[in-house]
């Protein structure tokens, strides 16, 4: 990528700053309206303006992580790493709420407050349902590991500098936000799961070297084998 398109410092800070803006600023201007899908609409509402603005740049999501796989072995490849992701999550996420539980901290395996009061009684709810597999797809899957990892990540790095600790702490502040963005539904529990998660998606974004695929489809799969529970009644 050239200097003219390749932005520097200033100008990463200041994409970020707006663009984190534009994507909080439309929740809370969609909230009154439909609260319950304000986020993931805000959210590719605002793909969609990057998209728009990164191609004035002459930037494409290809830098950002979302490039093509050339080849069947690079296709192919998507699928363990994809699974290493869910098995990292499964396994962390996990120990941690087990070794919370055995302090006597119990905040991640308590029922999450304000998740039934904003996706209502899943159990037997096809409509509801298939609404949410949508979500788990289109929303969490691909807005926001574009978003999260893709877009504020990348930036981040190139705010930081590029160096060992810049990516570092492009993966820690990344996830405090991934965090901080469900705190409004998910409360104190909300931010540490999500913000666990995160640490773990933005660390393999870099082994990855910012190949986006394997984790949108280790994303996508986690919400949809969680809403899936939810509807066959096997969740809790």
């Amino acid at each position: 990528m050239s200097d003219a398109t390749h932005p520097n410092r200033l100008t990463s800070l200041i994409e970020l700053a707006v663009f984190i803006a534009i994507a909080l600023g439309l929740k809370e201007l969609m909230d009154p309206f439909f609260w319950r899908y304000s986020g993931p609409v805000s959210l590719i509402t605002t793909i969609i303006l990057i998209t728009l603005y990164i191609r004035t740049r002459g930037e494409n999501w290809s830098g950002m992580g979302l490039r093509a796989l050339p080849g069947l072995k690079a296709k192919l490849l998507v699928i363990p790493q994809a699974l290493l992701v869910f098995a990292t999550v499964l396994v962390i996420m996990v120990s941690l709420t087990k070794g919370l539980d055995a302090i006597g901290i119990t905040i991640l395996s308590d029922p999450i407050e304000g998740e039934e009061e904003r996706w209502g009684d899943l159990e037997g709810n096809l409509p509801q349902y298939l609404i949410l597999l949508g979500l788990s797809w289109f929303s969490a899957g691909f807005a926001e590991e574009m978003f999260f990892r893709g877009f504020v990540m990348t930036r981040l790095q190139s705010v930081l500098g590029r160096t060992k600790f810049a990516s570092i702490f492009s993966v820690v502040l990344a996830a405090l936000f991934f965090g901080y963005v469900h705190f409004y539904y998910q409360g104190l529990a909300g931010f540490i799961n999500a913000g666990a998660i995160g640490l773990i998606f933005g660390t393999y974004f870099l082994v990855y070297k910012r190949n986006l695929w394997p984790l949108i489809i280790a994303h996508g799969s986690m919400n949809t084998l969680g809403f899936t529970m939810e509807y066959l009644g096997l969740a809790g």
